[in-house]
């Protein structure tokens, strides 16, 4: 037995163009990023002005690289159309855009970031849902009786074939670093800690799902597998160099007492 998506993907239509639940959900998932962002950065003593102008190299940052990502990945025809996005993309576009603007002001990065990083998680969560409605992002076929049908012809997924929900699997994975994260933000003082975590955690999870993900591989790897390693050769030692700083320095104040 089976779950069927019988959703429409297409929110409404207005003239030739449609507006799917996927377009809905993922700029659902940026508000709530930048209004996380935004309370946090408070705490953090960080300026209003600082996170709403960072949100905005962020965004079309984001927006430019998630699309850059999809068309590598197996969709060179989709270059000059609006549509097709990646969460990936998304993520490291928008850290992009935000570093950049806060490296030409001369501002540290890794405390602004922190302060993203459970939203950016939270974020996905969100946009995983319009993931799930719209039919991208689905995984190979199964026979589990959690697996999902998609019936609707304006889902990108194949219909009447049972496959596995990787959409709500990677969504309660995000849930579940979102607790983490939240759990940890006290702990990890370090600047940049808490966000090199978050990226190398995703990384982590993305790699293993897109396992049982149906997308075009290169030597075996999926697109966001080979990112997955890229980022956690870079993001792991970062995070290990970051706590042994933490904690040559916490040793050094114990010590100067």
């Amino acid at each position: 037995m089976s779950i069927k998506i019988t959703i429409n993907p297409i929110l409404f239509s207005i003239g030739s163009a449609d507006v799917r639940w996927y377009g809905l959900m993922m700029t659902l998932g940026i508000v709530i990023v930048v209004a996380w962002t935004y309370i946090s950065a408070k705490r953090a003593g960080i300026s209003k002005e600082v996170v709403i102008t960072s949100a905005l190299w962020a965004i079309p940052f984001g927006l430019i690289i998630s699309h850059v990502v999809y068309v590598l990945d197996g969709n060179p025809g989709g270059f000059f159309k609006s549509e097709g996005f990646t969460i990936f993309g998304g993520v490291l576009g928008g850290l992009l855009g935000a570093w950049i603007y806060n490296r030409l002001r001369g501002q540290p990065f890794g405390r602004l970031a922190d302060a993203a990083a459970p939203g950016i998680m939270l974020g996905l969560a969100v946009g995983r849902i319009g993931c799930l409605i719209n039919g991208c992002c689905y995984g190979t076929k199964t026979t589990l009786p959690w697996g999902i049908i998609y019936t609707q012809k304006s889902s990108y997924a194949t219909t009447g074939v049972a496959v596995h929900p990787t959409q709500v699997y990677e969504m309660l994975f995000d849930l579940a670093v979102f607790g983490m994260l939240l759990g940890l933000r006290r702990k990890l003082k370090a600047e940049g800690s808490l966000i090199l975590l978050c990226l190398a955690t995703y990384s982590a999870g993305r790699f293993l799902l897109s396992f049982i993900r149906d997308n075009t591989t290169y030597g075996g790897l999926r697109e966001a597998q080979i990112i997955s390693l890229l980022l956690l050769i870079i993001t792991v030692p970062l995070l290990v160099y970051r706590m042994r700083e933490e904690k040559v320095q916490t040793v050094s104040l114990v010590t100067e007492k």
